[in-house]
């Protein structure tokens, strides 16, 4: 049977010395060696004032109000009463806020320091988030209930039926259900099925959100295959919605359609295939070396068309060919582009210059029509070859 006990203070402790010691003088003054065993108590006095050592032992701590911080149950639990610190060999216990246990722990050792305010595991850490059945391993474990903090360190790891991670250190804030990550971060999500690598990460559980305000690189996978990946210097990951918002810097690798689409906000929908930037963008397409720009676009990835708007301008670097509108459609399969508004369409060879309300072609092949309403073509004699 376990015995029950809070942090012991000097003063009950030393309380638990004198009366051992005063039953163990009485004995003494019975027989003809009372001086012998005064001079052991003695030294006894001095070990247990600073180590006292229980067995199977429950610990708890509670805060002003009465309600519980932690409690923990332990094979052993040794006080060093001049350090104010209880050491607890293969502890298991709840961690409590407001008065519920949040946190299951378990460990190899622990310690209990700054009278309860701070509790410390070591090896083998496994806690459970008794809410959501996420479990956090490593080979640390802080425990600051006044901060409402719990910190895992150490070979982490973290399932979840959000996530599951690998990081340096985890952050853990019980009332605001959120969790920073930091340090060598390798997150992947089941559905949608991603990856994201980063140094630093806040995930905010109950909103299934996760946030990076450095540099992170985001794979959508294909099993194990990375299908396509992105890299941004922000970026916010909505899990529940399959939406990933890629802020400064955002560069989007598509494997299907083959380009590469760049602006300093991209909104990724994972679930309806969709690209979307009201920033200006730019989409590469290496193996036509076809770019495009403009102040705003849209991409349907499944369908592989590509909506541009405002500043549109589109180049095809094979021919020199280059073609300027207010709006333009291209289908990526095809390599048809349908420009509307202000069209202005030049190639090089044989130099051409067409304006006109709108344009219909390929730029590769040079079949650009150019029609409706005032169409006017310039061509220029001197640089026919």
């Amino acid at each position: 049977m376990r015995s029950k006990i809070a942090p012991l203070s000097r003063s009950v402790a030393l309380s638990l010395v004198v009366i051992t010691l005063m039953s163990g003088l009485s004995g003494c003054r019975r027989s003809n060696r009372a001086a012998d065993r005064l001079a052991e108590d003695s030294s006894a006095v001095q070990n247990l004032e600073s180590n006292l050592t229980f067995n199977d032992i429950t610990l708890n701590q509670a805060d002003d109000q009465g309600q519980t911080l932690w409690k923990i149950e332990a094979d052993q639990a040794t006080y060093s009463q001049d350090q104010q610190v209880a050491r607890v060999e293969n502890p298991e216990g709840e961690l409590f806020q407001d008065g519920k246990a949040v946190f299951q722990v378990s460990a190899q050792s622990g310690e209990v320091q700054q009278d309860g305010e701070k509790v410390v595991l070591n090896g083998e850490i496994v806690a459970k988030d008794l809410r959501d059945g996420m479990v956090m391993r490593g080979n640390q474990l802080e425990w600051l209930p006044q901060e409402d903090l719990l910190i895992v360190r150490e070979g982490l790891n973290v399932t979840h039926p959000q996530l599951r991670v690998s990081a340096t250190e985890a952050r853990a804030y019980s009332r605001e259900r959120r969790v920073e990550l930091l340090g060598k971060i390798v997150a992947t999500s089941r559905d949608p099925a991603l990856r994201l690598n980063a140094e630093q990460l806040v995930w905010r559980l109950q909103d299934q959100i996760v946030v990076s305000d450095r540099r992170i690189q985001v794979e959508r996978l294909d099993g194990n295959r990375v299908t396509d990946r992105a890299i941004a210097n922000q970026a916010e990951v909505n899990l529940k919605a399959k939406v990933a918002t890629l802020k400064q810097n955002a560069n989007l690798v598509l494997q299907d359609p083959p380009v590469i689409v760049t602006s300093n906000l991209l909104t990724w929908n994972l679930q309806n295939e969709t690209l979307v930037s009201n920033q200006p963008v730019t989409v590469q397409q290496r193996q036509q070396q076809i770019t495009l720009t403009a102040d705003q676009g849209r991409m349907d990835i499944s369908r592989k068309i590509v909506y541009l708007n405002r500043n549109v301008k589109a180049v095809s670097q094979r021919n020199q060919s280059e073609l300027d509108a207010d709006s333009l459609t291209w289908n990526m399969d095809s390599q048809r582009v349908v420009a509307e508004g202000n069209v202005n369409y030049s190639q090089s060879n044989p130099p051409l210059n067409l304006r006109g309300p709108r344009a219909v072609g390929r730029l590769q092949d040079q079949t650009v029509i150019v029609s409706g309403g005032r169409v006017v073509t310039e061509i220029i004699p001197g640089n026919i070859n």
